[in-house]
C-alpha cells in the first residue's frame, strides 16, 4: 500500500516534534538489525508507523509491551491519548540489492564487502520505523555496530566509532549510513569537515582526482555561502562514491551519496569533468533547496530539483570553470524534455497536490520535466525577472522556511514581494500549465518576424547571420502576443532562443534553414551550434536526421556535441525508425584518418565502435589495445567494442570471460554480462533472459546490464515474453520498477507489437511501469489504447 495525500495530511495534523534515535547492528551478512526509538507529540487517536516485511518484530509504547497490528507495511498505533509518546521497534530486516533499502555489495576485486543505506520517497521504511513522510522532519540519531575496521558515515557529526550526534530536523528519507572499508581523503575549508570517499579497489581513481573534486567542492561552497543567506546548514559535507546507487547521486545532509559510475576509472573525457562538477553542485545546491526547506509533498518534488539542476550546470560553467556546461544541457538534456513534454504523461512543471494522490504517483515525478524542463523554465525566470531579484526571493524563501517545509506558493510569495512583475501571472502560464510553445521565424519579404503560437511570454536572444553564417548581431527580445518585426536584420540568418534562455520549439523559416543545414559546423559558438543541433534533428524525418549526421558531423569541431548527436541517432531514432542503412551512415560519419584532438577522437570512437559492422577492424583494435588512429582503449571504450562485437556474433563466451577477468572489476562484470546477453543465439538470449528474471536477488544495475545487451536495434527479438514477465518483476519496488520499464525493447515495433502493449497496459501494471510503457508508446508515435 502507497501512502496517499489524505494520509500523510491527516498524520501531519496529528503529530509533531517528531525524533529518532536509530541503531543498527550491520555485522551479519545476512539481514540487519534495526532498533528505533521514535519519539512524537499526539493531538490522540489512531495512525500508524511504516516498517517493510519486518522479522522478528518487537514494539514497545511508552515502555510497555505492545502487539500491534502489522500487516508487513504498517504497524498500527491506535488508541493514542493526547501528549508525548516514544515508541520503540526492534526487528530484523534484510539487506537489498535492488537500491531500495540497506543495500548491499560484494567488491568482485576483493570480496570485501559495503553496505548502505539508498532512500528516497517512501523507501525509509525498509531500514527502520518511523513516519514515512517528508513533512515530518526531525532530528535523527544514530549509532551503527559494524566491523571495527570499516569506515562509517552519516548525516550527523560522529561522536565515536559508529556513532553520530543528532542532525538538525531532516526528512527521514534524506537519511543515509554507509559503512565499508572507504578509502577516504579528508579536510577542513573554512572550517567544516570535509570529505570523499570511495571503494578500497577504487582508491586509485579517487587519488588521481582528489584534488579536482576538492577544488570544485569548495569553489561550490564558497559561491553558495556567498549568495545565500543562510548559513550552511549541517555540521560536516561529505561525499561518498557508493557502488550500484539508482540515482545519480542522493542530496543526504551533510553526507551525499554519488554514483559510481562518476568516478572514471582511467581516461576521463571532458564530458564526464563537466558531469563531475554539475553533479557536486546540484547536490550542494540541495543543501539549501530541498534539505534546509522540503517540500510539504511530492507535487513540489519539481522545485528542489529543477533549481538544483539550473544551478548545477550555471555554477559548474561559471563558478567551477567548466565552460560547456550549459552545451552539454542544450544538446544532450533538454530534448528529452521537450519530447516528455509531447507525451501523454506530460504534466505542469508544477502540478497540483491532488495530482499526486500517492507516493506511487510521486515516483513518477522525478521524470524530464521535473529536471529538464524546470531548469530550463527557471533560467526563463531568472532572465525575465534578473538574477538580483530572482535571488533576493529565493533568500527570503530560505529564511523564512529554513529547517520546515514549504510550497511553491511561499516561493512565489516571497518573489513577488521583491519584484515589480506580475510573478504569479507567469507562474501560472510557465508553471501550472502543461506543453510548450512554438516560436517561428516567418518573413515579410526580406524581413523576418517573430511569431508565438502559444500563451507564454519569452525572452531570449535572437542571432543573426550573413548567408555564409558569419555573425552580423545579437539583441535580447521579449516576445508575447504580437509578431516580433527584425527589419534591422533583413535578408539574414535569424536564430530565435540563441543562448537557449526559453522553453519553446523553434521553428526557423525556410531560408534560414536551409544556411544552417549546410553550414551548423561553421559556426563559431558551440552554445548556439547546441541549440541548432536539438531543433534540426527534434522530430526530423530520419532521411533528414542521417543527412545532418552525415554532412555535419564529420566536421562538428566540440566532442559534446558529437557524443550528443550521436546519442539522438544510435538511442531515439533507432528506436523508433526501422532504417537499415542508419548505422553505415553513422559509421562512415565517425570515421577519421587522423583526429588530432583526443576528446573528440574519444567521442568519434565511441560512435564507430558503436555502430560499425566491421568486425575485422574491432578484432585488430581488441588485439592492439587501440584504434586504427592510435588512440588508447579505456575499459569504457574497451567494453564497447567487446558489446559489438559480441552483438555481431564475432565474439564467443570464453573470450567474453577471458574479458572480464582482464577487466577484474565490477564494471568488468557488468560490461561482461551485457556482451554475453548480446550475442545472436538463441542460447545466449535464453541464458540472458533467465538471469534478468529468475534470480530474486538480480542488482537493478546488473538486470539493466543484461537488457543493455539483450536488446538490439538491429536484431529483433519477440517482445511477449518481456510483456508477461515485467508486472511481477517491477512489483520489486519502484526503483526496479524503473529498471524493468526502461529494458523496454530497443528495436522498432511492428504492428502486432504494438497492439501486445496496449493490450497489457489495459490490465493492472504498478504505476512507474505503467508510465513507462506509455511513454515508450509516446515517443515511437504509437495511438495510445482506447
Amino acid at each position: 500500500m502507497s501512502l496517499t495525500l489524505d494520509e500523510a495530511r491527516a498524520r501531519a495534523a496529528m503529530l509533531s516534534a517528531v525524533s529518532y534515535d536509530l541503531e543498527f547492528d550491520v555485522r551479519s551478512p545476512d539481514a540487519f538489525r534495526s532498533r528505533a526509538t521514535v519519539r512524537f507529540r499526539t493531538r490522540g487517536g489512531d495512525t500508524f508507523l511504516e516498517l517493510h516485511r519486518a522479522e522478528e518484530l518487537q514494539v514497545t509504547i511508552n515502555g510497555d509491551t505492545a502487539l500491534p497490528a502489522y500487516d508487513g507495511k504498517r504497524i498500527s498505533l491506535d488508541g493514542l491519548a493526547p501528549g508525548t509518546h516514544e515508541v520503540v521497534v526492534d526487528a530484523r530486516l534484510r539487506y537489498v540489492t535492488d537500491g531500495e533499502g540497506m543495500h548491499t555489495f560484494i567488491d568482485p576485486v576483493d570480496g570485501e564487502r559495503y553496505v548502505g543505506g539508498y532512500l528516497g520517497l517512501d523507501v525509509t521504511q525498509r531500514l527502520f520505523a518511523c513516519f514515512d513522510q517528508i513533512d515530518l522532519k526531525a532530528p535523527i540519531t544514530v549509532r551503527v555496530t559494524a566491523d571495527p575496521a570499516w569506515t562509517i558515515l552519516s548525516n550527523g557529526l560522529p561522536t565515536g566509532p559508529g556513532t553520530f550526534a543528532a542532525t538538525p530536523p531532516i526528512p527521514c528519507d534524506q537519511f543515509v549510513v554507509v559503512a565499508g572499508p572507504y578509502h577516504s581523503i579528508r579536510w577542513e575549508h573554512r572550517g567544516l569537515p570535509m570529505g570523499w570517499h570511495a571503494r578500497r579497489t577504487l582508491a586509485g581513481a579517487l587519488e588521481r582526482d582528489a584534488a579536482e573534486l576538492r577544488r570544485i567542492t569548495e569553489v561550490c561552497y564558497d559561491h553558495y555561502t556567498a549568495v545565500f543567506d543562510e548559513p550552511f546548514p549541517f555540521g560536516s559535507y561529505d561525499q561518498v562514491f557508493v557502488p550500484e546507487l539508482n540515482w545519480g547521486a542522493m542530496e543526504n545532509p551533510g553526507c551525499v551519496t554519488v554514483s559510481e559510475n562518476l568516478l572514471p576509472r582511467e581516461r576521463a573525457t571532458d564530458g564526464d569533468r563537466h558531469k563531475q562538477a554539475m553533479v557536486i553542485a546540484h547536490e550542494m545546491s540541495h543543501m539549501w533547496f530541498a534539505d534546509l526547506v522540503s517540500p510539504v509533498w511530492w507535487e513540489d518534488a519539481w522545485l528542489n530539483e529543477s533549481f538544483a539542476d539550473y544551478m548545477g550546470f550555471e555554477v559548474a560553467e561559471t563558478v567551477a570553470g567548466y565552460a560547456g556546461a550549459r552545451v552539454s544541457f542544450e544538446a544532450a538534456f533538454k530534448p528529452g524534455a521537450y519530447r516528455a513534454d509531447r507525451r501523454r504523461s506530460t504534466h505542469p512543471v508544477a502540478p497540483a497536490a491532488e495530482d499526486v494522490p500517492d507516493t506511487a504517483t510521486g515516483w513518477t515525478i522525478f521524470d524530464a520535466i521535473s529536471y529538464g524542463k524546470g531548469n530550463a523554465v527557471l533560467r526563463q525566470l531568472v532572465t525575465w525577472l534578473g538574477p538580483v531579484d530572482f535571488l533576493a526571493g529565493v533568500n527570503a524563501h530560505l529564511t523564512a522556511h529554513a529547517f520546515g517545509n514549504a510550497t511553491l506558493e511561499d516561493l512565489l510569495s516571497a518573489l513577488d514581494a521583491r519584484s515589480p512583475r506580475d510573478v504569479r501571472g507567469w507562474a501560472e502560464v510557465w508553471l501550472r500549465k502543461a506543453g510548450h510553445d512554438t516560436i517561428r521565424v516567418a518573413r515579410h519579404g526580406d524581413v523576418p518576424v517573430l511569431t508565438r503560437d502559444g500563451v507564454r511570454p519569452h525572452r531570449f536572444t535572437v542571432t543573426a547571420y550573413s548567408p555564409g553564417l558569419e555573425l552580423v548581431g545579437s539583441r535580447m527580445v521579449d516576445l508575447a502576443e504580437e509578431p516580433l518585426e527584425l527589419p534591422e536584420w533583413a535578408g539574414l540568418v535569424v536564430v530565435p532562443n540563441a543562448y537557449g534562455e526559453t522553453f519553446a520549439r523553434i521553428e526557423l523559416d525556410p531560408y534560414s534553414y536551409d544556411a544552417v543545414t549546410r553550414g551548423l559546423a561553421d559556426l563559431p559558438d558551440p552554445l548556439v551550434r547546441a541549440v541548432l543541433w536539438a531543433t534540426l534533428l527534434d522530430r526530423a524525418p530520419a532521411a533528414a536526421h542521417l543527412d545532418l549526421i552525415a554532412r555535419q558531423l564529420p566536421r562538428e569541431p566540440s566532442p559534446t556535441l558529437v557524443t550528443a548527436a550521436l546519442d539522438r541517432t544510435l538511442n531515439d531514432l533507432l528506436r523508433r525508425t526501422d532504417v537499415p542503412t542508419a548505422l553505415e551512415v553513422v559509421a562512415a560519419a565517425c570515421t577519421t584518418d587522423d583526429e588530432p584532438d583526443e576528446q573528440r577522437a574519444i567521442a568519434l570512437a565511441r560512435g564507430l565502435a558503436w555502430s560499425t559492422s566491421d568486425t575485422a577492424m574491432l578484432h585488430r583494435w581488441l588485439d592492439t589495445g587501440a584504434t586504427d588512429q592510435k588512440l588508447l582503449l579505456d575499459p569504457d571504450l574497451r567494453w564497447s567494442v567487446v558489446h559489438r562485437l559480441a552483438e555481431l556474433g564475432g565474439l564467443d563466451a570464453a573470450q567474453i570471460e577471458a574479458e572480464r577477468l582482464r577487466d577484474g572489476t565490477a564494471a568488468g562484470d557488468l560490461g561482461a554480462a551485457t556482451a554475453l546477453a548480446a550475442r545472436p543465439t538463441a542460447e545466449a538470449k535464453a541464458e540472458a533472459w533467465a538471469a534478468m528474471t529468475e534470480d530474486p536477488q538480480v542488482s537493478a544495475r546488473r538486470f539493466r546490464a543484461l537488457a543493455a545487451g539483450f536488446w538490439s536495434p538491429s536484431r529483433p527479438q519477440p517482445i511477449a515474453p518481456y510483456l508477461a514477465a515485467a508486472p511481477a518483476l517491477a512489483r520489486r519496488g519502484s526503483a526496479f520498477a524503473a529498471a524493468v520499464g526502461r529494458a523496454f525493447p530497443t528495436h522498432p515495433l511492428t504492428g502486432q507489437d504494438l497492439d501486445l502493449v496496449r493490450e497489457e497496459l489495459r490490465g493492472d501494471l504498478p504505476t512507474v511501469l505503467r508510465r513507462h510503457w506509455e511513454d515508450e508508446l509516446d515517443d515511437r508515435g504509437a495511438a495510445p489504447i482506447r
